[in-house]
Order: C-alpha cells, then structure tokens, then sequence
C-alpha cells in the first residue's frame, strides 16, 4: 500500500520511501519507524508502541531511538526545529502531521491491539505424562500452529524479530497458540523416537489445556506431517488447516538417496557450533533470498531448541515418511500455500497435496523462499491471504 505526503511516497509492499519520484535510502528501522508513523497520522505513537514494533520489545536505549527518530526526520525532509511532519509530543510521544493519502490511518482500536512486551509460557501433560510448553497470544478466532519438529522454541522465538514480526501479525486477528515438540524448545527434553501421530496426540493435549475446542491450523513445512495426522485423527476439532511449505512425500521417497541429502551433511558438519557457516548454509537452502541476518537468527532459534545428534536422527525419519495414504482422510477446508520456486520441497509436493485433499486450494507465491520473510515482495499477500482464511 502507498502512503503519500508532500511530495514523498512510503510503499510498504516494496519497502521503499521515494520523493518526487526517486528513491530515498532509508535503514530497515527507521522505514519501520515512518511506517507506523504514518499508518497513525495525526495520533499519538508512544515510546512503547515504537518499542513494541520496532524493536519487538526489546531492551533499547533512548540514544538510539533517538537516532532512529532523528535519521526518519531527515529522510522526510524535517528536522527536530521545524517538526513540520513528524511532531514531539514532549515525556509522550511522537506524531505525524502532515496530511496522508493513500494508506488508511489505524482505527484506534487496531492501533491498540499490540502483542504483549512479555510472553508468558505455559504447560500441558501428554498422555504419558510428559510436559509441553505452550503459549497463547492475541484476540480472535482460535488457531493452532504446528511447527516445524525440533526446531521450535517458544522463548527463542519470542526474541527474535523476524520471527516476533510473524506472531505479531497473526496475533492482532487470530487467538494464536503455538508450541513446542516434546523433545525440543521450552519443553520436557525426552528423546522419543519421531512420531508424527504422537505428535498429534501432543497437539490435542495442549489445545485441551488450552481450552480450545474446534479451531483452525496451520502447519509450517514438516509441521504439516503432524497436522495431516491431526486431521485425520480428529476430524471434529479442526474447522479449516492451512499448510504452507508442506510436502506428502520425503526426499527418499521422492527418489533422492542418502548420498544426495546435503542437508544432513550441513547438519553434521555445524549444528552444535554457534555461527557456523554450515548451519546457515542449511537454512539459506530454504531461504536462498534471504534477508540473511533473518535466516542466521532463525539458525540460532533452531541450534538452540534442538542438539545435532537429534536432528541427525530424525532427519532419517523426516526423508522417508509420506502421508499420502492420509490424504483422502483430511475433511476440513484446506489452504495450500506454496512458493513456485521452493528448491527444498517443490511445488510438484504442494500439487500432490492439493490432488489428494479433496476440499483443498493452492495459492503459490512468486520466491525461491520456503515462505516469504518480512521485506520480501510476496510477504504481505502471502499473509493477508493467510490470515483472510485462518479468519474466515
């Protein structure tokens, strides 16, 4: 969308800011400060809605917010004298006051509906008696995410911005619950052997702890094995599933060998080491457009929830399962969303999926991308179509 005041344009689709046609170079955070400034022209923005946003909560000095407010004023033309477009409100806050066209200001009660600055964890038992970490956030219908398994961390995630950016937005609609697979993340660190029914049986024990009783899903890359095993298992609790990046068949069963699995190379060569070359090298295989300091800061939520001889072990597990036989058992609306250029898991796998749930959709977004990652031109279709269906 196209924000326009004087004579500069803020484009929040291809995250640029131009004036009188040419571009106008801005940092990532302050274009994120003038996005929300002019998304609220003409109210008060507080230091904490800037911190909550922007720095997703984190700790951060009023130097460098400071800079960052002074660094958007000179991208716009103003300055902390003339304050003609963007306002002190002094021991308040900010305002912008120069007239915007284009994009719609933020009704207030949009505006106020800001994820929490903490997150608060809690915990369900397993039919074995095995502790799971979950954690609720936002307002609005309830949806349940599957994850990708071993790689999740509620508290990792939490302080991650790329990954806070997406919890933030599907928070401000959707009563968002995600959690973590027994054996990684914030909870019960066993080592079960991988089990996508189990972790199907996992997820109804923190719904029900959750209180929630017919919801939606949705599944994110190897999240949608257990999430196919949870619609077929319990068809009268989910109303619709969304599954992005999935795939019915692993590498093995696609006719790709052990020796051709680079993957688990990367994985043996880096995991247990911080920064390791190999362990981003592993993840920008998913994510070949980057940004790249979002795909390092996804491989350190990931080295983090889970040690490397697990996910050695279970990569096995992950290349040689197929849940085609499932398919025809899948009831609920379904939602397909896929990237035409995913190198990791194709869009031949997204058109299997969508051939074989008889009541499914594919959309496919123009990235290499496993999804499309904030700044990315794909990123807001890709969540607005998400968010529209998880709503509807």
């Amino acid at each position: 969308m196209e924000h326009r005041f004087a004579d500069y344009v803020l484009d929040d689709t291809r995250h640029s800011l131009t004036r009188a046609g040419f571009a106008v170079p801005v940092e990532p955070l302050v274009f994120d400060l003038l996005h929300l400034l002019v998304r609220r022209a003409g109210e008060l923005v507080t230091r904490d809605d800037m911190i909550e946003e922007i720095w997703q909560g984190r700790i951060v000095s009023d130097s460098a917010v400071t800079a960052c407010v002074a660094a958007a004023r000179k991208a716009v033309g103003d300055d902390g004298k003339a304050q003609a477009k963007i306002r002190t409100i002094p021991r308040r806050g900010l305002m912008f006051v120069a007239e915007v066209n284009g994009g719609e200001a933020e009704p207030p009660q949009t505006a106020s509906r800001q994820s929490s600055p903490v997150q608060r964890i809690r915990y369900a038992r397993n039919a074995d008696g095995h502790m799971l970490a979950y954690a609720v956030t936002g307002d609005g219908p309830d949806v349940l995410c599957f994850g990708p398994p071993l790689t999740m961390d509620l508290e990792a995630e939490w302080r991650t911005p790329v990954e806070r950016r997406f919890i933030k937005r599907l928070s401000e609609r959707l009563r968002y619950l995600r959690f973590d697979h027994l054996g990684s993340g914030q909870s019960e660190r066993v080592e079960p052997l991988l089990d996508f029914a189990a972790q199907a049986d996992d997820a109804a024990a923190v719904a029900d702890a959750a209180g929630l009783d017919r919801f939606a899903a949705v599944s994110w890359s190897g999240g949608v094995l257990a999430a196919i095993h949870f619609a077929a298992r319990y068809p009268e609790r989910l109303t619709r599933l969304a599954i992005v990046g999935g795939y019915v068949d692993g590498r093995a069963k696609r006719g790709q060998t052990d020796a051709d699995d680079s993957l688990k190379t990367m994985i043996s060569e880096g995991w247990g080491k911080p920064d390791s070359a190999f362990a981003t090298a592993f993840l920008t295989s998913y994510f070949p457009e980057g940004p790249l300091d979002d795909v390092r800061d996804m491989v350190r939520i990931m080295q983090v929830a889970c040690p490397p001889e697990t996910m050695l072990r279970d990569r096995d597990a992950l290349n040689n399962v197929s849940v085609a036989h499932l398919l025809k058992d899948v009831q609920c609306p379904t939602l397909i969303l896929q990237g035409r250029h995913n190198a990791v898991h194709p869009l031949s796998e997204a058109q299997k999926l969508s051939a074989g749930i008889s009541n499914a959709e594919l959309v496919i977004f123009e990235t290499a991308n496993h999804w499309p990652l904030p700044g990315n031109a794909a990123w807001e279709p890709f969540m607005d179509t998400l968010i529209d269906f998880l709503e509807s």
